[in-house]
């Protein structure tokens, strides 16, 4: 993206911010129904998503989940641009939140214990991201964005708060981290192909899951958490609990991951980014979410 546009986009974005937060969320539903009413491929696949992956839900069920994560997905221009630009005071005094359980987090912090810290792509990752970081001391593990420009202000907007982060195709970064005893965001519910990805059921469906969770937890022997995060009544809860899953072997570790987090998933359906193409490296970009 050319420079100079991108810092237009970047002013008037810093600019909508400014708004009352009330106003915010108002600008934020209008903006949502706009989205939902256009052909976007972003739309295609939340709804192929929702449909393969909530199977026991009704349609009726799955329509509205389906209508209310477009309109919510609105408020991702917010909700990132409050994390990257907002100070960590204005988003104390603006924003509604509340962690729950993250003195767990910090006696292990206090032990000198790393801490590998799995979420889940919600619509308010950045947000999420933010809140913790003001909380606790804590480390990110990122993809790095395909313009420059973009990923420097990425970085820089995630770093306000995080100590530091790494692209996922540094490990031995993260890696350091934990074995010094530090606390490291990572959310591996994505589809990040098959290099280095097992296939494993996510939702009852065959899923490119990432390997270096496992892997992670083998060779640093740090302790591993999870935080759910999601909003009620506009304000935002983060919840922090201990995982225990089989570490027999890669697979059993993994699947039982993918299902803690589908379990998660579904009490708050329509707050998750279904508008990733998670299934592509095993059911097809074209076969699965058509051209």
């Amino acid at each position: 993206m050319n420079k100079i546009i991108l810092n237009i986009i970047i002013f008037f974005w810093k600019l909508l911010i400014r708004l009352p937060r009330s106003f915010q969320i108002k600008i934020s539903k209008i903006l949502g129904v706009i989205i939902w009413t256009l052909p976007f491929n972003r739309n295609k696949y939340s709804k192929i998503n929702i449909e393969s992956c909530l199977k026991d839900f009704s349609n009726q069920n799955k329509t509205q989940i389906y209508r209310q994560n477009i309109i919510a997905s609105g408020r991702i221009i917010f909700d990132t641009g409050i994390s990257w630009f907002w100070s960590n005071k204005k988003i104390s005094q603006s924003i509604n939140y509340e962690m729950i359980g993250e003195e767990r987090i910090l006696k292990e912090q206090k032990q000198k214990n790393g801490v590998l810290l799995i979420f889940k792509h919600s619509l308010h990752l950045e947000l999420d991201a933010r809140l913790i970081g003001m909380n606790l001391e804590a480390y990110g593990v990122e993809r790095s964005h395909n313009s420059k420009v973009f990923n420097d202000i990425q970085s820089a907007g995630r770093n306000k708060s995080l100590l530091g982060s790494a692209d996922r195709r540094e490990p031995i970064k993260f890696i350091r981290w934990l074995k010094n005893g530090k606390t490291v965001l990572y959310a591996p519910d994505q589809d990040y192909g098959n290099k280095n990805s097992i296939t494993v059921n996510f939702f009852g469906l065959p899923a490119a899951t990432i390997k270096a969770p496992y892997k992670i937890l083998k060779s640093t022997k740090c302790k591993l958490y999870f935080v759910n995060s999601y909003i009620k009544k506009d304000k935002y809860f983060l919840e922090f609990e201990k995982l225990n899953l089989n570490e027999s072997s890669e697979k059993e570790f993994l699947q039982e991951l993918n299902i803690f987090i589908e379990s998660k998933i579904r009490n708050h359906p329509h707050e998750y980014l279904w508008q990733h193409r998670r299934f592509k490296s095993t059911l097809g970009k074209e076969n699965f979410y058509g051209k």
